[in-house]
C-alpha cells in the first residue's frame, strides 16, 4: 500500500513512520520546505521517543520520502491543523479544505481518503464530501471518505498510535470498512467503525470532558486560596473515594486538543453548551490567576522561568499558557527563560535562570523541574522562593520558601 500523508507535524509525521515500518510505501508532505529537506535526510523535527530513529531508517530503505506536493497513492491522510476561530470560535477549515484541493489532481477511482484533523461535527459531510463530488467522484463507491481522529498523548504518540482504540467514522458503512483496512496495517487496538459525525463529536467530546474537568480543579484552587484551605489536599483527600478522580489543577490548559476542540462544539450550539464555554473561561483565567499571586510574593525583580511546553517532556508548545503569563509579566518583572526542551536563542541555561533572582516560577511538569539543585539556588538567590504551578515539587529545604496551589492562601 502506498500512502500519501498531508502534514508532517506531532500527528502526520509519526503516523507516516509507523505506515513505513509496517511495509508501506510512504510519501510526507508538508509545506516547510526546511522540513521537508531535512526529512529525506532523517532528521527529525519533533521530540517525540522512537520517532528519530524510524524515520532514518524508513529514508535509508526508501520507504518514506518527504515533499512539497502530493502524489499518487491508495491513501491519503489529512493531519493539518484546525485552529478556531476567535470571532464565534467555530472550526477553521481552511487548512483541511485546501490540503482537499491538493490532493484533487492525484487522486483515482479506489483511492481512500481519510481526515484525521480535528473538526467540527458534521464537517466531513457538509463541507469536505462536496469538495470530491464537485470533483466528480461518488463517495462509498469510487472514493472512500472517513474521519478517523488521532487519540494520542504527547511523549507517547508511537505507542499510542499502535496500541489505542481507533474510532473510524465512515461517510457511508463502505468508506468506514476501506478506512479500517488502512489502519489495520499497524493499529493493534480496536478498530470501532461509526459514522463520520460520530466520530467528529466523540473526538471534541473526549478533549472536552477533560478541559472540564481540569476546569473543576481550577476552580477549586481559586476557591481554597480565598477561604484559606490546602487545594492539594482536598484533590488527595477526594480521590481516596473509589468513584472520584479530581484532575489536577495548573497555569493554564495547553495543546491543539484541549484548549480548542470544546470550541468546536460550544460553536455549533451555543445557547445549549454553557458548561463547555464556563470550563473553557475558568481555563483561560488561570494565567491571570498565576500573575496576580506572582504579584503578591514579589512587588518588583527577576523571574527565572522554568518551561514553556504545555507538556512535560516534550517540546510541544501549542496553545501554552506559558506564553501568556510571560507575556503579562514582562512589562513589570525582568525574565529569564529555561526550557530543556525547547529550542530557542533566547532562552537561557538553569545556571542563568537562577541567577540573582527574586522569584523561580514552574510552569511545565519536565522531570529535570521535579528536583532541582537547591544548593545552586541558595547560592544564586538572596531569599530562595519558588511558585510551582504544575506542583511538582514535593519538599525543599527550610532555607527556601516554596508556593504551590496549596498554600496559596497565605498570600491573602
Amino acid at each position: 500500500m502506498k500512502v500519501c500523508i498531508i502534514g508532517q507535524g506531532y500527528i502526520g509525521l509519526p503516523t507516516a513512520a509507523l505506515f513505513s515500518k509496517n511495509h508501506c510505501k510512504v510519501v510526507g508532505v508538508d509545506i516547510s520546505e526546511k522540513i521537508i529537506n531535512n526529512l529525506n535526510k532523517g532528521i527529525v523535527h519533533i521530540e517525540e521517543p522512537g520517532i528519530g530513529d524510524l524515520i532514518k531508517n524508513a529514508v535509508e530503505k526508501k520507504s518514506y520520502s518527504a515533499s512539497l506536493t502530493p502524489q499518487k497513492a491508495d491513501a491519503f491522510i489529512i493531519t493539518v491543523p484546525t485552529p478556531y476561530i476567535a470571532e464565534n470560535y467555530s472550526c477553521d477549515l481552511s487548512y483541511v479544505i485546501d490540503a482537499c484541493h491538493s490532493i484533487l489532481p492525484y487522486l483515482e477511482k479506489g483511492n481512500i481518503v481519510i481526515i484525521e484533523s480535528t473538526v467540527a461535527p458534521m464537517s466531513t459531510d457538509e463541507q469536505i464530501k462536496p469538495i470530491f463530488e464537485e470533483a466528480g467522484f461518488s463517495i462509498g463507491k469510487d472514493l472512500y471518505l472517513a474521519h478517523c481522529p488521532e487519540r494520542v498523548l504527547p511523549g507517547k504518540i508511537m505507542y499510542e498510535l499502535v496500541n489505542n482504540n481507533r474510532i473510524i467514522g465512515g461517510v457511508t458503512e463502505e468508506c468506514a470498512k476501506k478506512a479500517s483496512e488502512v489502519y489495520g496495517e499497524f493499529v493493534e487496538g480496536e478498530l470501532i467503525l461509526t459514522e463520520a459525525k460520530t466520530a467528529e463529536l466523540s473526538k471534541c467530546m473526549e478533549n472536552t470532558f477533560r478541559d472540564v474537568n481540569i476546569a473543576l480543579a481550577n476552580e477549586l484552587t481559586k476557591i481554597c486560596a480565598e477561604i484559606g484551605v490546602n487545594a492539594l489536599d482536598v484533590i488527595e483527600m477526594a480521590n481516596k473515594h473509589p468513584r472520584v478522580n479530581l484532575h489536577s489543577p495548573g497555569p493554564g490548559v495547553g495543546g491543539h486538543c484541549l484548549a480548542i476542540d470544546p470550541y468546536f462544539i460550544y460553536a455549533k450550539a451555543p445557547e445549549t453548551a454553557k458548561i463547555i464555554k464556563l470550563a473553557r473561561d475558568t481555563n483561560n483565567s488561570m494565567p491571570d490567576f498565576v500573575c496576580d499571586n506572582i504579584r503578591k510574593i514579589i512587588k518588583k525583580g527577576k523571574i527565572a522561568v522554568l518551561g514553556v511546553s504545555y507538556k512535560g517532556n516534550t517540546d510541544d508548545d501549542r496553545e501554552s499558557p506559558a506564553y501568556e503569563i510571560i507575556d503579562k509579566l514582562s512589562n513589570d518583572y525582568e525574565i529569564q527563560i529555561h526550557d530543556p526542551h525547547v529550542e530557542n536563542p533566547n532562552y537561557v541555561n538553569f545556571d542563568i535562570a537562577v541567577k540573582d533572582s527574586d522569584l523561580i516560577l514552574v510552569l511545565c511538569d519536565h522531570n529535570e523541574f521535579k528536583d532541582l539543585d537547591y544548593n545552586l539556588i541558595k547560592k544564586s538567590m538572596k531569599n530562595p522562593v519558588i511558585f510551582d504551578t504544575k506542583n511538582i515539587i514535593k519538599e525543599v529545604p527550610s532555607e527556601i520558601k516554596l508556593y504551590n496551589y496549596g498554600n496559596l492562601y497565605e498570600l491573602n
